[in-house]
C-alpha cells in the first residue's frame, strides 16, 4: 500500500472518545486498549486550572483554562489531559461536598473531551496541605527554613498539633515535621472530625467524585493520589492498603452513578525517581488499574534521561500483575528540548503513555515563588508556556520546544503495537504491530500537513487535516502490519 497525499480534506467532527480498559500481561507488557481491542498510546499534559494552592505572593495561584487551550493542546498532538483537583476544594468541610466546584470540574472536563482529549481526574497533593505553611515569625533550627504551603488536604483533615514545627530541613518540603505528622495520621487513619478516620474521609471523597463523573463522556480514569509521601516499608504497605480501599470506593461510586468502569492510576512513593524505583506492594484490585510512576530522572539535576527508569517501571509493573504503565508526570525546565526529545524517544521505544508536567504555571504557584519575588522571567519552569513574573503574563511556547513536543505517533494500533519510532530530523514515523483483526482501524498523528504513507498489512489509507498536522487512518488486513509516514 502506498498513498501520496497532496491535498487534504478538512477534519471531520469529533465522534466521541472510545472507552478505555487495561489488558494486563504478567509475562510481558500490559496495554491500554479501546473497545475495538486497539492498543492506545496516550500523549498529553497536566492542567492545574482547578487546583487550590497556598497563596504566598500577590499573584493568583493558577490560570484558568483558556477558551483556546484545548485546541492548542490538540495542535501539539496531545490526546489526553491529567486534570488536577484538590481535596480542599472538593470537601471544604467534613462530609460537605462543594457542588459548585464539582460543576466546574464537569464543565472543564467536557470542554477537554469535546476537543478530543481524554481526561484523567488527578487527586493532587504536594506536601499534604496548603495549611502547613510556616506561621508568621516561625523560628526554624539551623539548616531548616520556614516551610511554604502547598496543596491537597483541607485544614480540617490535617491532624497536626500546633507544637509541631512547620520548617523544611534543607528546603525539602516533604520532610517538614508538620508534613510528616500529617502523613502519619493519614496512614494510621487517625480519627478526625466526627470521629471518622482521615483516610476513610479521603476514600469517601474519591468515591464521591467517581459517582459525580460517572456519566461524563471521555473520562479515561482517576489517579488516586499524586506523589504519596510513603517513606519506608511500613508506609509502603499502608499505601497499598489505601489503594485497595480506593479501588473499591471508586468502583462503588461508578456503580452508584450508573457509569462505566474507568481506569484507575496508582503511583509509587514520591521518592521513586530519586531512589531509582520502589513500587508499592501488590494489592487487591481488578484488571483496569495502571501503574503511573513519575519519570523525572535527570530532570532536576540537569542530568540525562536514560533507559533505566523505563525498564524499572516495566519490571515493577510485571511484578504488580503485568499492568500497563503511564507516566503521569515527566518533563524538564524550559530550554532542555534535548532532554525532552530523548525522553519522548524512550517513551516510543518502550511504548509508554504519558502526560507531561505541565501546561501553564502562574507566578502565584508555590513552584514559582522565588521567581515571583524576584519579578523575573521564569526560565526554570517545567510548564510548556513560560511566564514573566514581573507581570504574571504567559509567554508563548518556544519554537524549539514546540517542535520537540509535537511529533508523530500511533494513537490506536490494530492489535498489539510492537514498535514505534519518530525521527524528528527526517520527519518520519515508523511503526509495526501484530495480531490485528481484519478491518480494525489504525490511527496515527503526523505533525505535518503533507504526508507520504506506505506500509504492509494495511489498506485504505486515508489522511485528513487536523489541528497541528494530519490524522492518518488505515484498515488492517489481519495479522502483522507495518506503517511508514514521511513528508
Amino acid at each position: 500500500m502506498t498513498v501520496l497525499v497532496l491535498v487534504l480534506a478538512p477534519a471531520t467532527a469529533t465522534a466521541g472518545l472510545p472507552r478505555l480498559r487495561a489488558v494486563p500481561d504478567p509475562d510481558g507488557r500490559g496495554r491500554i486498549v479501546d473497545g475495538a481491542g486497539r492498543e492506545v498510546v496516550l500523549r498529553g499534559v497536566n492542567v492545574n486550572a482547578l487546583a487550590e494552592y497556598w497563596k504566598g505572593t500577590r499573584f493568583r495561584t493558577v490560570f484558568p483554562l483558556e477558551a483556546h487551550d484545548p485546541l492548542q493542546m490538540r495542535r501539539l498532538g496531545f490526546d489526553a489531559v491529567r486534570l488536577l483537583v484538590s481535596w480542599s476544594r472538593v470537601e471544604p468541610a467534613p462530609g460537605r461536598y462543594d457542588a459548585g466546584y464539582l460543576a466546574r470540574l464537569r464543565r472543564t472536563a467536557a470542554r477537554l473531551t469535546a476537543a478530543g482529549l481524554y481526561v484523567f481526574v488527578d487527586f493532587h497533593q504536594d506536601a499534604w496541605s496548603a495549611s502547613l505553611a510556616a506561621r508568621p515569625n516561625e523560628a526554624c533550627a539551623a539548616g531548616s527554613e520556614p516551610a511554604l504551603g502547598w496543596d491537597g488536604a483541607p485544614a480540617w483533615a490535617t491532624l497536626v498539633p500546633a507544637s509541631v514545627a512547620r520548617c523544611a530541613p534543607g528546603g525539602v518540603r516533604e520532610v517538614s515535621p508538620a508534613v510528616r505528622r500529617a502523613w502519619t495520621a493519614f496512614w494510621d487513619d487517625e480519627p478526625g472530625p466526627g470521629g471518622v478516620g482521615i483516610q476513610r474521609r479521603y476514600v469517601r471523597m474519591v468515591s464521591h467524585i467517581a459517582r459525580a463523573m460517572a456519566r461524563e463522556p471521555g473520562i479515561a480514569g482517576y489517579d488516586v493520589m499524586n506523589e504519596p509521601n510513603a517513606f519506608g516499608g511500613a508506609e509502603q504497605v499502608a499505601l497499598s492498603r489505601m489503594y485497595a480501599r480506593a479501588v473499591r470506593a471508586i468502583r462503588a461510586g461508578e456503580r452508584r452513578g450508573h457509569g462505566p468502569r474507568r481506569l484507575i492510576l496508582f503511583e509509587p512513593s514520591i521518592l521513586w525517581s530519586d531512589a531509582g524505583g520502589g513500587a508499592p506492594p501488590p494489592f487487591k484490585a481488578d484488571r483496569d488499574v495502571v501503574y503511573a510512576p513519575h519519570i523525572y530522572t535527570g530532570a532536576f539535576d540537569n542530568g540525562p534521561i536514560t533507559a533505566q527508569p523505563f525498564t524499572i517501571a516495566l519490571d515493577e509493573a510485571r511484578d504488580l500483575g503485568g499492568v500497563p504503565v503511564l507516566s503521569g508526570e515527566w518533563g524538564a525546565a524550559r530550554g532542555r528540548a534535548d532532554y525532552m526529545g530523548a525522553h519522548l524517544d524512550l517513551q516510543d521505544r518502550y511504548l509508554l503513555s504519558s502526560t507531561q508536567w505541565t501546561w501553564r504555571e502562574s507566578c502565584g504557584d508555590p513552584h514559582q515563588r522565588a521567581t515571583a519575588l524576584a519579578g523575573a522571567v521564569s526560565t526554570g519552569t517545567f510548564a510548556l508556556w513560560g511566564i514573566d513574573c514581573a507581570t504574571n503574563r504567559s509567554l508563548p511556547i518556544g519554537g524549539a520546544l514546540r517542535a520537540t513536543v509535537s511529533r508523530g505517533y500511533i494513537r490506536a494500533a490494530p492489535g498489539r503495537l510492537a514498535a514505534m519510532r519518530w525521527d524528528a530530523a527526517q520527519g518520519t514515523l515508523e511503526a509495526s504491530g501484530r495480531a490485528a483483526r481484519a478491518r480494525t482501524v489504525l490511527e496515527a498523528f503526523y505533525p505535518r500537513s503533507r504526508a507520504v504513507v506506505s506500509g504492509s498489512g494495511l489498506k485504505r489509507a486515508l489522511a485528513e487535516r487536523v489541528p497541528g498536522g494530519t490524522r492518518i487512518t488505515a484498515r488492517a488486513k489481519g495479522g502483522k502490519w507495518s506503517l511508514s509516514v514521511a513528508r
